[in-house]
């Protein structure tokens, strides 16, 4: 049996590289990211990607891979993976999964679906729904709709069982005939969400921007517009980026750019954060002063 991975995920500015690295050091483990946008080479500093020490350190993969007009996806993601994992397993490697991009999470661990758009109004009818009616009626429903997805469902997860409904009602297809299995079924993993209090995190990540600034992000994305100076490019809707394209354009000043990059980063912890919750397997670890290779020790009692 392969020896379980650990999916070292939880909100941006934690502390995830740091930790990983010193968890490679003591597995002899490579790390593979599961971050949708360290993945572009011109993305260095604005994406947190690990430092040249790290790098050279510990190899990495998804990292740096890639121009800004490649497509990327969880479901290109869980391909590569499907040749990274193989690879180590031949080498007699171990595998770190590093990364706070949920849906490529989940995708590593549940697998993905590629579900079209669906309209928000139908899942606030089915939460009305769900309040009049309740649970086991709306289960019921299910089961006649998606008995294979319905069959995967605790009855008691009413979310679960809204979902199901909310892309039969929103697409007229069973959620089970989307669903793509995971990338490698035989692949153990062990989710550890690192966090620490909201304050300390968007203390975090407010002084991680001001770093950014200091480091060249400004820089970085003038150059990379250069390269690719297509913005309707997926790769643009990025923090850090995409709100110094209107500063690049005179809309506003930098000060307010740089506002907009801290406030939408709070946003997007707290996104991951509620994201994580969802699993029960997961282990969260309190980050909060405590030393990296400490923290790395807890996990590998735990694999």
């Amino acid at each position: 049996m392969s020896p379980i991975i650990p999916v070292i995920a939880g909100p941006t500015a934690v502390g995830k590289t740091a930790v990983s690295v010193a968890l490679a050091g003591l597995l002899d483990a490579e790390i593979i990211s599961a971050d949708s946008r360290q993945i572009y080479a011109p993305f260095r500093i604005g994406t947190a990607r690990p430092t040249e020490v790290e790098l050279q350190k510990v190899a990495h993969h998804l990292i740096g891979e890639l121009p800004l007009d490649a497509p990327y996806s969880a479901g290109l993601f869980a391909q590569r993976l499907q040749r990274i994992i193989p690879d180590l397993r031949a080498r007699d490697k171990r595998g770190i999964v590093v990364g706070g991009s949920t849906l490529y999470v989940h995708a590593l661990i549940e697998g993905f679906s590629d579900i079209p758009p669906i309209e928000p109004g139908i899942r606030d009818i089915l939460n009305t729904e769900l309040e009049d009616r309740g649970s086991e009626a709306l289960y019921a429903e299910l089961l006649k709709v998606d008995p294979v997805f319905a069959a995967t469902v605790d009855p008691s997860k009413s979310q679960r069982i809204v979902r199901g409904l909310e892309v039969f009602r929103g697409t007229a297809t069973a959620l089970s005939q989307f669903h793509q299995p995971p990338p490698l079924a035989d692949q153990r993993y062990q989710l550890i969400v690192l966090h620490v209090d909201r304050d300390m995190l968007y203390a975090r990540i407010d002084q991680r921007v001001d770093d950014m600034i200091s480091e060249g992000l400004l820089e970085e994305c003038s150059r990379a517009l250069e390269m690719a100076p297509d913005r309707t490019l997926n790769a643009w809707r990025t923090i850090g980026y995409q709100e110094i394209l209107p500063w690049l354009d005179g809309k506003y000043d930098l000060e307010e750019a740089i506002r907009l990059i801290k406030r939408n980063s709070r946003r997007y912890a707290k996104r991951q954060l509620t994201w994580y919750r969802r699993y029960t397997e997961a282990v969260w670890i309190e980050t909060a002063d405590r030393d990296s290779a400490d923290i790395a020790e807890q996990i590998l009692k735990m694999i």
